[in-house]
């Protein structure tokens, strides 16, 4: 028998039960459905978290730390008090030997300086972050505005954070207009000039007329300098990201400008040598190291800490989600794959009493001489059948459902997806659908193929 007569007469006996293959399928379409759904919430939660956490970081960058400190430059140059070995500080050469380290795809050094800035009756003191032109795009820095800093021809640039503007205060009250009142300060950043001062310590000790070394002779004001903003990060002021509250520049125009700055005087949180005088070399606070995969975050990281260096990734944080999510997946699958087994049942069950049904046609197929295995295909394919439509209508189901459950999720006001069905699930619920369905029709098609054919002629 050739497999479209399977096919053809698998399919008339199914049709000919409308009601009893209907109830089949419906148990069959609850099952896929409550497997597919299930498990598409646990992919949902973790997919919203990958995305929080992208939205911390990059998940194969790396930060790189001096030993025993997060992100502050040592204040000295002595050496430690039991090795009696120098500090370690974050230079230009480590730069050059994390970029040597296999899977490292980018090394870009981050010096931060705080400065003040002043615009009108308006002043902030903030933290501007200097990193490599290449890490803007690595660090996926979101532009709202302009462009990023380049640092061509050494020209020193600013790049501010959406939400920098809500930090402003009035210079004379102290009152912050966005905090009290939610009014931004009336100050544009890409066109207004902003004046900013460098040497912090200078303006406050001219301001108190203290001159910091205990006598009371007075300290000049610092000079001003204008800096051009050439770019703003994306979103509105209340679309807060990981680089809101950040200004950026290119790293060697700030090196260059804070030496020009301070020529050979020490630059505040800058480490100085045992006499008090600064390095001829600016250190970093950090580096930035992003990495080829994020299966190759660790052992970068192992490398660097065996370095003497601290290492930090969102790694530990990210295999540990994913655990978790692992096994909420499990628990949640294992629900919905209770339906299904009720389901395989309903189609055995069906299978069974087609075989009482049909014991006079099966011994007659076999009469006539048909293949043992063809009649145990016959069944199977009925089976199949079964878990096919079943499997394609629960699907259809799943995606209605979880259309619905992301938008109660998101009408509550977060645009978190709780419910996501990729391809794979999709098809690997429709070919699960279809196994299982063929599993449950195993048993009685091996009944029907072992059936005696004189007794099956006989009975009524």
């Amino acid at each position: 028998m050739k497999f479209l007569d399977l096919i053809r007469l698998s399919s008339s006996s199914l049709l000919k039960r409308k009601v009893r293959t209907i109830l089949t399928v419906l148990g069959v379409t609850i099952g896929v459905a409550s497997i597919v759904v299930m498990v598409s919430l646990g992919l949902g939660l973790n997919k919203s978290s990958m995305e929080e956490m992208e939205s911390y970081g990059s998940l194969t960058a790396i930060t790189v730390y001096e030993p025993g400190s997060y992100g502050y430059v040592s204040s000295t140059g002595e050496s430690t008090s039991e090795t009696g070995e120098e500090e370690k500080h974050l230079d230009d050469e480590l730069v050059e030997t994390l970029r040597q380290i296999p899977h490292v795809e980018l090394v870009s050094p981050i010096l931060n300086v705080y400065i003040l800035a002043r615009c009108g009756i308006y002043e902030n003191y903030f933290s501007v972050q200097g990193i490599s032109a290449d890490a803007f795009e690595a660090m996926k820095i979101p532009i709202g505005e302009g462009r990023y800093p380049d640092g061509r021809d050494g020209t020193l640039e600013f790049f501010y954070g959406n939400m920098v503007l809500q930090s402003f205060y009035v210079a004379n009250t102290g009152s912050y207009p966005y905090y009290e009142r939610g009014e931004l300060p009336d100050i544009d950043l890409m066109k207004d000039p902003v004046f900013y001062i460098f040497d912090t310590d200078a303006y406050y000790q001219s301001m108190s007329g203290n001159s910091g070394d205990g006598s009371t002779s007075a300290v000049a004001p610092p000079k001003r300098y204008v800096i051009d903003t050439c770019g703003i990060v994306a979103g509105g002021e209340e679309s807060w990201n990981s680089y809101s509250y950040s200004v950026y520049c290119e790293v060697e125009s700030l090196k260059a400008e804070l030496k020009r700055i301070f020529k050979n005087r020490a630059i505040p949180g800058q480490p100085t040598m045992k006499s008090g005088k600064p390095y001829k070399e600016i250190f970093y606070n950090q580096i930035y190291v992003d990495v080829d995969s994020i299966e190759n975050v660790a052992e970068v990281q192992n490398i660097i800490n065996s370095m003497g260096y601290q290492a930090s990734s969102n790694a530990e944080w990210v295999e540990s989600t994913q655990t978790q999510y692992r096994y909420i997946q499990l628990v949640l699958g294992g629900i919905g794959a209770v339906s299904l087994l009720v389901a395989a049942i309903g189609i055995t069950n069906t299978m069974m009493m087609s075989i009482y049904e049909r014991t006079k046609e099966i011994g007659i197929m076999k009469v006539l001489g048909c293949d043992l295995r063809n009649i145990q295909m016959m069944f199977l394919l009925e089976a199949g059948y079964i878990g096919l439509i079943g499997g394609v209508v629960g699907l259809a189901f799943s995606y209605a459902i979880s259309l619905v459950i992301n938008r109660v999720v998101q009408s509550m006001g977060t645009m978190m997806t709780l419910s996501y069905i990729p391809p794979w699930l999709a098809l690997l619920s429709l070919v699960f659908a279809v196994l299982v369905g063929m599993a449950a029709g195993f048993f009685p098609s091996l009944r029907a193929m072992r059936l005696s054919p004189l007794a099956a002629i006989r009975s009524e």
